[in-house]
């Protein structure tokens, strides 16, 4: 306990630690003394709510244009949410009832008693589950879909959804009770969802004054919970919810009429983005998919700064973000599984899968320049939710070999793909255990994979996330770094260098558990060439390689299969293991994979393997 005190005072440093202390000392003092929590509460008073005017006549054209299954999916996922089930994750079904129990998890049946108040409530509880399924609903994300199912059909039916599920909100989550007020991002985001459909039934004169006065309460209940604790947010977190929490702050401040809170929070904006981001674009939360959620945080305030008239001024690292993701993504839109992933994508607002990162790309690209990423698709419609006009000039982008070196991403290309190495020097808290972590792109399949995340809240999702769980070297019995619950990790590793050209890329990792590793990575005419040499004092050392590919044992080494076709070959020495594992590509989801395990002898405390990578 001392040490991991020791190491979070030098990793974190006493700024956080105090603060994170006097959090911890806030919510025990409401528990103890519930009159307390007054002390901390802001006064709001909400006066207008037409923050977002959209170009509704080209959404629907676009939407109209549509092939049939497209809109039809879009239609079944609202229909579905009348009758409460919800699409959670992108990715599963999820039933909350009809009328929604808004306190419910459906996944293990177990609910939140809505008379508790939010800071009594536990974040991890065994019988209840993932408090996260809880929040899906409560997101308000599938009023979004109620809203394009409108543009398409006209069908009444949608925007009595939209009324009468509200109406049944307020009623059934008062302020500040139950799990849906536990978090600033989550009513946030609720409050974003409910004014962006607002806005569109506004549009066609369907909204009565009885859902004037709900979205004004919605609001209300949001921004206060937000302005109310978003210390939080602010000096405990300084992550994606932090972003979040500031638009909450713009919106809230706008809503109310108060132009000096506005101000300031526009400032505030600033600075995060000058704290988070990196001057090569790199998001110090360590996280593709925290990447894209705060780069959609960032489109909704380009999009509501039409109406406040304030605007951010620092685009250039936004704008050099938006190109790293587009250097480590394949053609349909995919990148590698990165860092945390809790399966948000918080404005599905295109036809694309969750795993396409080309809508929130292109327009947010579009939005700073003026200029598109990509030839016209599908994912401008989310360009036309958040900007003007999807007709706007083409800038050609080479894909290229690339080292993003503040930020600790290597890229090396080969005709038909790419491979990417995490090398980071962390100054902010990492979340995986991944460093020198590769990711390999072939022929448009992930042939060697990153495992993913899958829960928070599971044992699953505590093994996806550490060292095994990556493609990478493992000591036995010991992490490249030290966790304390989900979410707290310390002695973090540190990198010795890290060079990169074209062809070759070579970096050092150290761990404070007592080894280094070094990769080297050659890019041949065939493939890759990688050596690694291992430091330390374990009798052996584990090669990790995860493949959703069938694996055959042959010679030195395995191959790997896709569709029953060789795509590639690993040639390499040692004791070969296949074991079955996992992968995770969306919350909640879990996919069987292949683990390829290949086990060498230290010898005079040094591991050393040179393979190479033939892909065909």
């Amino acid at each position: 306990m001392i040490k991991t005190l020791k190491s979070a005072l030098i990793e974190y440093g006493l700024d956080w630690i105090v603060n994170r202390g006097l959090y911890s000392a806030k919510l025990k003092m409401m528990s103890l003394i519930p009159a307390s929590e007054k002390l901390f509460e802001r006064k709001v008073n909400i006066k207008r709510i037409n923050i977002f005017d959209f170009n509704i006549e080209a959404v629907s054209d676009f939407l109209s244009s549509l092939d049939i299954e497209k809109k039809r999916e879009i239609i079944n996922i609202a229909d579905k949410a009348i009758d409460g089930v919800i699409l959670g994750f992108s990715s599963i079904d999820l039933d909350y009832g009809n009328p929604i129990n808004w306190h419910l998890n459906p996944l293990t049946g177990f609910e939140i008693k809505k008379e508790l108040k939010w800071y009594i409530i536990p974040d991890f509880d065994d019988k209840v589950g993932d408090i996260k399924v809880i929040w899906e609903a409560s997101r308000l994300t599938h009023f979004l879909y109620f809203s394009r199912a409108y543009l398409m059909t006209k069908d009444k039916r949608y925007y009595l959804a939209f009324s009468e599920q509200l109406k049944d909100w307020i009623e059934n989550n008062l302020y500040s009770y139950g799990p849906n007020y536990k978090c600033g991002q989550e009513a946030t985001l609720r409050m974003l969802n409910v004014l962006i459909s607002y806005a569109v039934f506004n549009n066609f004169k369907l909204i009565t004054e009885h859902d004037e006065k709900n979205v004004e309460k919605l609001v209300q209940g949001s921004y206060k919970k937000v302005l109310s604790n978003f210390f939080y947010a602010h000096k405990c977190i300084k992550n994606n919810h932090t972003f979040t929490e500031i638009l909450g702050l713009i919106v809230g401040a706008w809503c109310s009429e108060n132009e000096k809170a506005l101000q300031k929070s526009y400032k505030l904006m600033d600075r995060e983005i000058r704290n988070q981001f990196l001057p090569d674009g790199g998001f110090t939360q360590y996280s593709f998919n925290y990447h894209r959620f705060t780069l959609q945080i960032l489109e909704c305030l380009y999009k509501v700064s039409e109406k406040t008239g304030f605007h951010i001024t620092e685009s250039e690292r936004v704008k050099n973000s938006v190109l790293l993701l587009y250097q480590v993504q394949a053609e349909n839109g995919d990148v590698p599984n990165y860092g945390s992933n809790d399966g948000a994508l918080i404005f599905p607002l295109s036809t694309c899968g969750y795993r396409d990162f080309r809508p929130v790309l292109n327009t947010m690209y579009a939005l700073i320049t003026g200029e598109r990423l990509y030839n016209y698709g599908a994912y401008d419609e989310e360009l036309l939710w958040f900007g003007e006009s999807i007709d706007i000039p083409l800038e050609d982008v080479t894909l290229k070999s690339v080292a993003f070196n503040e930020s600790g991403f290597y890229v090396l290309r080969h005709q038909d793909g790419f491979l990417m190495i995490c090398l980071q020097n962390y100054e902010s808290r990492p979340a995986h255990m991944d460093q020198l972590h590769i990711d390999l792109w072939h022929k448009g399949i992930n042939i060697l994979c990153d495992s993913g995340t899958y829960s928070y809240a599971s044992e699953l999702g505590k093994e996806l996330s550490s060292t095994i769980g990556h493609n990478i070297v493992k000591l036995p019995e010991v992490e490249q770094m030290n966790k304390r619950g989900a979410f707290l990790i310390t002695d973090w590793t540190k990198r010795e260098f890290a060079v990169h050209s074209d062809n070759e890329f070579k970096g050092k990792v150290k761990s404070q558990n007592g080894y280094s590793h070094e990769r080297k990575i050659s890019r041949l005419k065939s493939g890759y060439l990688i050596d690694d040499m291992v430091q330390g004092e374990s009798g052996t050392c584990i090669f990790i390689f995860h493949t959703p590919c069938e694996v055959k044992i042959k010679d030195e080494g395995f191959i790997l299969l896709s569709n029953n076709k060789e795509i590639a070959y690993v040639k390499i020495k040692g004791d070969i293991n296949i074991v079955e594992s996992y992968r995770s590509l969306y919350y909640l989801r879990k996919e069987i994979i292949n683990r390829v395990q290949v086990t060498q002898v230290f010898n005079d405390g040094i591991c050393n393997a040179k393979y190479e990578i033939i892909l065909h």
